[in-house]
C-alpha cells in the first residue's frame, strides 16, 4: 500500500502579490517552499485559463489559454521588458482580488512590455509554431473582441461572427494578433518554470479542468460544429443542474452542449488536445462534472430557469478510452460530486480515477457516503470542503443540532480542541490515500476567506492570503495535522 499523500488547495489568485492578484513570480515560489517544509506533496488550484464577466475561472474565453493576469510585473522587469519604476505605478495591495481595476490596466502594462519584445526570438518562434492550434485563434479572437468593445462574439459584424475569411481577419488585426500571442509566451514561460521549482521540491501541481466551456469563447467560435447550435450560431441546448434541496429552480449554467455524435467521429480530438495543453502546466488534471461523462442535463436555451430540463445519456466510456490510448497513465481525478447515479459510479470505476469526498457533506445522516466509516476506498481524495464549500470555520458555527452531535460521536473533539483541527485530522484518518485542504482551514479563517458561493455574485474569486502567513509555528501544525496515518 503507497503512503498517504497531503496537499493544500490554494488558486493562484489567492497568493500575496503587491499588483492587485495573485501571480507567478515570487510568492508563488515562498509558496512552493513553504509546502515542502509543511511536508506536503500536492498544490491544487483552480483553473487558470482568463477570466470574463462574473471573474469565474469555470467561464473563460479560452479553454486553452492561461490568464495574463498571472504574468508576474516583476518577471517582466528581470527580462528587461518593463522599467521598475514604470510597474510601481501599478502596485495595490488591497486584501481582495481587485478584478475591475486588473481589466482597466493589466492590458495596457503587458502592452508596453510587448513594445520591447523580440517577436523574431528563437523560444517565441517554437511555442507559436508547437501551438498553432490554439493559439492562432485565440489571438485573433482576442484581437476582434478588442475592437469590438467585447462585445461577446455572437454579436460581432458577420464577417467575423461568421469567421468568413480568416487569413484577411488575421491580416487586419496583424498588430494585435501579435501582442496576444506574446501573453501566452509569457504566461506558458512563467507557469512552465514554476512547475519545474515545484517538481524539483517534490511537489506535484493538481489542476482543474471545467467539463463545459463558456459560449462567449473561442472555443465555440472557432469550431461551432463541436456544439449544439442553431444556423445562426445560438445555442440550442445549455447546460445546468435541476431542482434540488438547494435550489428549487436548479442551476442554469448556460453553457452550449457538445456534440458528442461529431467528436466521438473524430477520435475527441479537441479533447485530447485539451489535456495534452493542459499537462504542460499540471502533473495531475481535476475533471469538473465528471458525472456529464456518464449523463448530462440539459434545458432549451429560451429558458430561464434549469426546471424544465431533461437528462441525456452521456459519452461513456469512448472518451477515457480514448484518451488513454493517446495520453497512456494520465493522472486524473473525477469530481464525482452532486447526484451520483449507477452509472456514473460504473463510470468511475471503469477508468480507475479517483473520486472524492468531501467531509462537509458527511454529516447529514450516519449512511452518508461521505462518513470516514462509509470511505471504503483508499482510491480517493478526501477534502474537508473545497472552493465551493464554506470555510470549515463557518460551516462550523452553521451546523444543525443534529449535525453537531454527530459531528461530535465522528470527530471526537475533547473539550479544548480546535474543532477544525479535528475536522482535517478526521480526513487524515480515513482510508483514503491523498488528502487535500484548503489553505484557510488550516489557518482556521471564516466566512471573509470563501473562494465562491455558487449561485452567487459579489465577492467571489476574490479572497487573498495575507503575506504574513507564512510563519514557522504554521508549517509545524500543518506538519502534524497532516501527519499520515
Amino acid at each position: 500500500m503507497s503512503e498517504k499523500k497531503a496537499g493544500i488547495l490554494l488558486p493562484i489568485f489567492s497568493l500575496p502579490s503587491k499588483y492587485s492578484i495573485g501571480s507567478l513570480g515570487k510568492e508563488a515560489y515562498k509558496f512552493v517552499d513553504f509546502l515542502k517544509e509543511s511536508n506536503q506533496n500536492y498544490w491544487q488550484v483552480l483553473p487558470v485559463n482568463p477570466t470574463i464577466y462574473g471573474d469565474s475561472p469555470y467561464q473563460s474565453p479560452s479553454a486553452f489559454a492561461g490568464n495574463y493576469y498571472f504574468i508576474d510585473p516583476d518577471t517582466l522587469v528581470k527580462e528587461g521588458l518593463l522599467d521598475k519604476e514604470f510597474v510601481k505605478d501599478y502596485e495595490r495591495k488591497g486584501e481582495r482580488v481587485d478584478y475591475g481595476y486588473l481589466f482597466q490596466s493589466r492590458e495596457f502594462l503587458l502592452k508596453k512590455a510587448f513594445e520591447r519584445f523580440d517577436i523574431n526570438a528563437k523560444d517565441y518562434l517554437i511555442f507559436k509554431s508547437e501551438n498553432c492550434f490554439w493559439l492562432d485563434d485565440y489571438a485573433l479572437f482576442m484581437s476582434i473582441k478588442e475592437y469590438s468593445a467585447n462585445a461577446e462574439w455572437n454579436k460581432w459584424n458577420k464577417e467575423e461572427k461568421f469567421r468568413i475569411d480568416v487569413t484577411a481577419l488575421t491580416r487586419k488585426y496583424a498588430g494585435s494578433v501579435e501582442f496576444w500571442k506574446f501573453t501566452q509566451y509569457e504566461f506558458y514561460r512563467q507557469f512552465a518554470r514554476l512547475k519545474k521549482y515545484a517538481n524539483s521540491k517534490g511537489i506535484k501541481i493538481i489542476g482543474d479542468m471545467p467539463i463545459y466551456v463558456a459560449y462567449d469563447s473561442v472555443d465555440v467560435w472557432s469550431a461551432p460544429d463541436n456544439y449544439l447550435l442553431d444556423k445562426d450560431l445560438n445555442p440550442v441546448l445549455v447546460a445546468g443542474v435541476p431542482p434540488d434541496l438547494f435550489s428549487e429552480d436548479g442551476q442554469l449554467w448556460g453553457n452550449p452542449i457538445y456534440d458528442w455524435n461529431k467528436m466521438k467521429k473524430d477520435k475527441f480530438s479537441w479533447w485530447v488536445n485539451r489535456l495534452k495543453v493542459a499537462y504542460k502546466l499540471y502533473d495531475v488534471i481535476r475533471i469538473d462534472h465528471f458525472r456529464g461523462f456518464a449523463g448530462y442535463y440539459v434545458v432549451d436555451s429560451k429558458e430561464t430557469t434549469a426546471k424544465n430540463g431533461e437528462w441525456r445519456k452521456g459519452v461513456g466510456k469512448a472518451i477515457f478510452d480514448e484518451l488513454e490510448k493517446q495520453l497512456p497513465g494520465a493522472e486524473i481525478i473525477a469530481e464525482d460530486l452532486g447526484v451520483i447515479t449507477p452509472d456514473v459510479r460504473r463510470l468511475l470505476k471503469y477508468t480507475g480515477y479517483p473520486g472524492m469526498k468531501v467531509l462537509h457533506f458527511a454529516f447529514g445522516d450516519e449512511n452518508s457516503d461521505y462518513l470516514p466509516k462509509n470511505i471504503r476506498t483508499s482510491n480517493c481524495i478526501v477534502y474537508t470542503g473545497t472552493h465551493d464549500n464554506m470555510t470549515t470555520a463557518q460551516w462550523l458555527e452553521e451546523l444543525s443540532d443534529s449535525e453537531r452531535k454527530l459531528f461530535a460521536k465522528v470527530c471526537k473533539p475533547r473539550k479544548k480542541d480546535n474543532l477544525c483541527d479535528c475536522l482535517i485530522k478526521t480526513a487524515m484518518s480515513t482510508k483514503a490515500d491523498t488528502v487535500i485542504i484548503p489553505m484557510a482551514d488550516y489557518m482556521g479563517l471564516g466566512k471573509e476567506a470563501r473562494i465562491n458561493a455558487p449561485s452567487t455574485t459579489g465577492d467571489n474569486w476574490t479572497w487573498r492570503l495575507a503575506s504574513r502567513y507564512n510563519t514557522a509555528a504554521l508549517r509545524e501544525k500543518i506538519k502534524t495535522l497532516s501527519k499520515r496515518n
